[in-house]
């Protein structure tokens, strides 16, 4: 779907319902200035320089080395409200966002949490979830997005990289958002699209995702697609804020799941 500009201009202000903090109207008016400064710092990379960044993320990366992996395809059914939301996750593009999604959906952290922010107007946005703290029902919709999983090894919130693999590139970059206007990526945002949310840091993605309600071209390569919904695209149409996620399963591709570790 191609959006008229004053559309865009509008969805620039309303990205920042992506962000996992809570944000005035001030706030969000400058937040949206920052990853367009970052992403044209990336315009002028090539497919060389952007496989040569993520061969040597691992080094540069602190901790990527103790984040699961996707190797892999893996199909994950989510129920909201008793119907099913048919997922596939692209751990073959998208191996560390991947690896971690299907990681959180395994450990159970998923059920029961509630979707916080449901955009539709004035155009379809997103649908978004997974913030750790919606367990709670006490805690009130306008105080959630800022949750990160919490692992219980190390008390500590786990963070993954921002992670988007352009075409023709072997493996994906890390730590930055790239210019998907110089160059197509493998995974974009079309309707349907899986994606996690994160704040204004390109590394600080955690738990909290979005289905992306139309295509939103203009998030490529600020925010780490991992997936897309293969059935029941209807059953996220009708989602409507609040509403909690019953459960979360991976039905296929388990195997596929590397931790560190095992």
């Amino acid at each position: 779907m191609r959006l008229k500009i004053s559309q865009f201009l509008l969805s620039l202000v309303i990205i920042s319902a992506l962000m996992l903090g809570g944000c005035s109207t001030r706030q969000v008016a400058s937040n949206t200035s920052s990853p367009t400064s970052t992403t044209s710092e990336a315009s002028t990379k090539t497919t060389t320089e952007a496989t040569s960044v993520s061969q040597t993320s691992s080094e540069s990366i602190p901790g990527i080395t103790d984040l699961p992996r996707l190797e892999g395809k893996a199909t994950v059914v989510m129920t909201v409200k008793g119907s099913p939301i048919t997922i596939e996750v692209d751990g073959t593009n998208a191996p560390i966002t991947s690896g971690n999604f299907v990681d959180l959906v395994q450990k159970g952290v998923y059920d029961g949490l509630a979707f916080h922010r449901v955009i539709r107007e004035p155009q379809p946005f997103v649908v978004q979830g997974g913030d750790p703290k919606s367990k709670d029902p006490k805690v009130p919709i306008d105080k959630l997005g800022e949750g990160s999983y919490i692992d219980p090894k190390t008390g500590n919130p786990r963070y993954i990289p921002l992670e988007v693999k352009p075409k023709g590139s072997d493996t994906p970059i890390y730590n930055k958002p790239f210019d998907a206007t110089a160059q197509a990526v493998v995974l974009p945002h079309k309707q349907g699209a899986v994606a996690m949310a994160r704040s204004q840091p390109p590394d600080s993605a955690s738990a909290q995702f979005y289905f992306a309600l139309a295509d939103l071209a203009f998030l490529d390569g600020n925010y780490a697609v991992f997936g897309n919904v293969t059935q029941g695209f209807d059953v996220v149409n009708k989602i409507q804020q609040g509403d909690r996620i019953d459960s979360a399963k991976v039905t296929q591709g388990a195997e596929n799941l590397k931790t560190p570790g095992k």
